[in-house]
């Protein structure tokens, strides 16, 4: 009899705990294909994402790579549908879709699809108003003050500049400190009001209609470093119907992106883009305000990084003499 119960606890205890253990990844397709120059090497950094993607769990991730500049769009219809989320690793500098293959991404958005923009996604598709509403602000290809106005944070407040301007800039990749700016958002929680980030690209200038934007982080752009001396956003979510962005402006390449504090952002905005929650824990190495952390496991994949940190920034300086030896 002992036995008998026994069993059909087992039993329940499987029962009770199969639907969690059950359940399904999310699906999440990276879109690469093409950047604006080979300065940003997608090929590289989409092997990061899916890396940083797959060691989470939650996520079953799929690539789906874009016709070149010269390519035929003809029959390039992805079905979004079949993902919760489209990570864009996506940098076309002219508008290469046709009507049809944009109208089908924002019905997918509207219904509540989910997006994330890295780096010079937000480069892209400068003449499209609905992708510039989905992420908040954008940089280069032509965008100037028609696009929006300069968004940056002063004093704990969201500004918004209309003065005439060129979008987009940033200087040398140096590690930066970032801010947050809403810890209360699932993406921020648990994370520190301030920490360090991997020699990167700081982008600045950005400019964008900002339509239901929310700044999750910013970072100091250092006039010392051709900078605009304010706080500018590089964290950010929005909204386009009923579906989630997540928009992050850092990870120029996978030297960038192996800073843990951009993994472990990416891994949190997929989930958010997809689900609306984030159910991931702060890992203990996250940087602090004064230490830099990276992975370089990572940082490994890239291709220049025997090279250093900034390969195409400056030359590396000449090595001191040795002092003559002391007789």
């Amino acid at each position: 009899m002992k036995k008998v119960v026994l069993g059909v606890v087992l039993l329940a205890v499987c029962l009770l705990t199969l639907p969690v253990c059950a359940a399904p990844r999310v699906r999440v397709m990276i879109l690469d294909g093409e950047s604006g120059g080979t300065y940003h090497n997608w090929r590289v950094t989409t092997q990061v994402l899916q890396k940083e993607l797959a060691e989470v769990g939650l996520f079953t991730v799929d690539v789906v790579t874009a016709p070149p500049a010269d390519g035929d769009f003809t029959n390039f219809r992805p079905d979004w549908n079949k993902y919760g989320v489209i990570v864009f690793n996506y940098d076309a500098p002219r508008e290469r879709w046709p009507a049809e293959l944009k109208t089908s991404f924002e019905s997918y958005m509207k219904n509540g699809g989910g997006m994330v923009s890295v780096h010079a996604a937000d480069n892209a598709f400068s003449g499209w108003q609905a992708y510039n509403e989905m992420i908040g602000v954008g940089g280069w290809r032509g965008r100037d003050e028609k696009a929006g106005p300069h968004w940056y944070y002063s004093n704990g407040k969201l500004i918004s500049d209309d003065k005439p301007g060129k979008a987009g800039h940033h200087g040398l990749r140096r590690p930066f400190k970032m801010t947050a700016q809403d810890l209360n958002h699932p993406i921020m929680k648990g994370l520190p009001k301030e920490w360090m980030h991997q020699g990167d690209e700081l982008y600045d200038s950005l400019r964008g209609p900002g339509t239901n934007m929310t700044v999750l982080a910013t970072a100091y752009s250092d006039p010392a470093n051709s900078g605009t001396g304010l706080d500018e956003p590089l964290l950010m979510v929005s909204k386009f119907g009923k579906g989630r962005i997540f928009h992050t402006a850092v990870g120029h390449d996978a030297l960038a992106m192996s800073s843990v504090d951009a993994v472990v952002t990416l891994q949190r905005g997929v989930e958010w883009a997809a689900t609306g929650k984030v159910t991931q824990r702060v890992p203990a190495i996250f940087p602090d305000a004064n230490t830099v952390c990276y992975r370089a496991d990572l940082a490994a994949l890239d291709p220049n990084y025997p090279k250093g940190l900034n390969p195409l920034d400056a030359p590396t300086p000449p090595r001191p003499a040795s002092p003559a030896p002391t007789k």
